[in-house]
């Protein structure tokens, strides 16, 4: 089954960080801010998985616990977050997987509510950028996830997503890229809608 490994690491549990100075807790508070103004968004992405092969398609974000990845026309997967699970559909081959997001860094970007400040790892780097790393040591196999944000004073909370790169335990790279992000638009909850291979033809 052709599964993208960035999937992998979404469902990976964050690590609680160790304290942290004071210039990584406020980068911390401000993607806080952030994830606490955007309500709804969405960006055209880029992935790009280890071998280089790359796959485009629409991001679409809606909280409380929404978001769907719309791969391109032609590429049979689709990934959806709904009603607390992540769920991968392969409708090559048609079949349906689904992880709980509560604990997971998708999680946090779908619920305002949680406190990234006791959950992330900042990782030092351009000042232009604010990364934040999650991975659980106990759960290697889940690999390990880092969100890039941008410091833009016109966007939410003075941020702008562009992205992650994943890694699987094997460390293979699987790297997603956002482009024309767009927030607080009205967005259907129909659009987290999907047709279930297993039992009806089609995709949504």
């Amino acid at each position: 089954m052709l599964k993208p490994m960035i999937f992998a690491a979404l469902a990976a549990p964050l690590v609680l960080a160790a304290p942290v100075q004071a210039q990584a807790t406020g980068d911390l508070a401000a993607v806080q801010r952030h994830l606490q103004s955007v309500t709804t968004m969405t960006a055209d992405f880029s992935q790009t998985d280890r071998n280089g092969k790359v796959l485009t398609g629409v991001l679409t974000l809606k909280k409380p616990g929404k978001l769907r990845f719309q791969y391109e026309k032609g590429v049979p997967l689709l990934i959806v977050a709904e009603g607390g699970a992540l769920t991968f559909i392969d409708y090559s081959v048609n079949q349906v997987q689904r992880w709980p997001i509560k604990n997971s860094p998708l999680g946090v970007l779908l619920d305002p509510t949680r406190d990234i400040t006791r959950y992330a790892k900042l990782v030092p780097g351009d000042s232009r950028l604010v990364s934040v790393e999650a991975n659980d040591p106990k759960h290697p196999e889940f690999g390990r996830i880092t969100l890039v944000f941008a410091r833009e004073a016109s966007a939410p909370g003075g941020l702008m997503l562009q992205g992650w790169v994943a890694l699987d335990s094997q460390n293979n790279r699987t790297t997603i890229r956002l482009s024309n992000q767009r927030f607080g638009g009205e967005v259907s909850d129909n659009t987290f809608r999907w047709n279930d291979p297993r039992t009806k033809k089609g995709r949504n």
